[in-house]
């Protein structure tokens, strides 16, 4: 069962990857303030990278202007978010969340299993709005679909939110 509206983000171990890698807790970065998190099942696959990712890149400043943070959560390690941050050329203050063991994943209830596929588990593509730590928006997509999770998407159901 995934997180649902209402409920608190949970507080896992990560590594965050802007200025650097650093370790991080997920409770100490979303406990204050407005945030987006949106989840991606890989780093450097086909729709993360060419669709997903740079949508957020694209609209970085327009959720920033609403006092709004981002991040993307993916389960790759930071060396392979590290990369990915740098090709697809993610600005400073978009938060790359390496989570290598899928700890936090899990605790969302987001996880995906795509061992059929030598991925093994890996972040359901999803998108969440925070306050204070507590969901006010959960979009989840439908296995092969990036409709509701998209940044036009998010930004659209934030600002009608008021």
């Amino acid at each position: 069962m995934s997180i649902a509206i209402g409920q608190h983000l949970p507080d896992a171990e990560v590594r965050l990857v802007d200025d650097g890698i650093r370790t991080a807790r997920t409770g100490d970065l979303f406990a204050r303030g407005k945030t987006l998190l949106f989840g991606v099942p890989g780093a450097f696959t086909p729709t993360c990278s060419e669709k997903h990712l740079p949508g957020y890149v694209d609209a970085f400043d327009a959720f920033r202007q609403r006092g709004i943070a981002v991040y993307c959560l993916a389960v790759n390690d930071a060396y392979v978010m590290q990369a990915w941050a740098a090709s697809r050329r993610v600005p400073p203050g978009l938060g790359m969340l390496a989570d290598g063991n899928g700890d936090f994943t899990r605790a969302l209830g987001l996880e995906l299993d795509r061992r059929a596929y030598g991925m093994g588990l890996r972040t359901r593509r999803s998108a969440l709005y925070a306050e204070d730590g507590v969901v006010k928006l959960l979009q989840v997509e439908a296995p092969g679909e990036l409709r509701v999770s998209t940044a036009e998407a998010m930004l659209d159901v934030i600002v009608a939110r008021g």
